[in-house]
C-alpha cells in the first residue's frame, strides 16, 4: 500500500550489528525486500529525539518511531511510540504520505 502511494521503506535499528537481537542473523533467515539500516552508535536515534535510554520496557534502545521524509531530505512526519509496542497507525501514515505527495 505505501509502494502504490509511492512510499518507500526503510528501516532503522538502534542495534549493533552483533548485539543482542543479531539482527544479521535475523536477516539471513527473515530477508526484507527494503533497506535495513543500523544505527549502531544511536547518533540518528538520538539526532531524531528518539533515545530511550531507560523505561519500564526498554534500556538504550530507540523508541519506536515512523518518520515520513520527502524527497528533499526534509522530516515532514513523525509518530514517537511511547513504549515498544506501540506504532503509527498505518491510517495516519498513509494520510500522512498522500499530503507529502500532493504537495510536491
Amino acid at each position: 500500500e505505501l509502494e502504490r502511494a509511492g512510499a518507500q521503506v526503510v528501516f532503522i535499528a538502534a542495534e549493533k550489528r552483533d548485539g543482542m537481537f543479531k539482527p544479521v542473523k535475523f536477516l539471513e533467515k527473515h530477508p526484507v525486500a527494503f533497506p535495513f539500516l543500523l544505527d549502531e552508535d544511536r547518533t540518528v536515534t538520538k539526532a531524531y529525539g528518539l533515545y530511550h535510554r531507560l523505561g519500564k520496557d526498554a534500556i538504550n534502545i530507540a523508541h519506536p518511531a515512523t518518520l515520513l521524509v520527502d524527497g528533499n531530505g526534509t522530516v515532514r512526519y513523525i509518530y514517537r511510540g511511547d513504549s515498544q509496542t506501540d506504532r503509527a497507525p498505518i491510517e495516519q501514515v498513509m494520510e500522512a504520505v498522500k499530503k507529502v505527495k500532493a504537495s510536491s
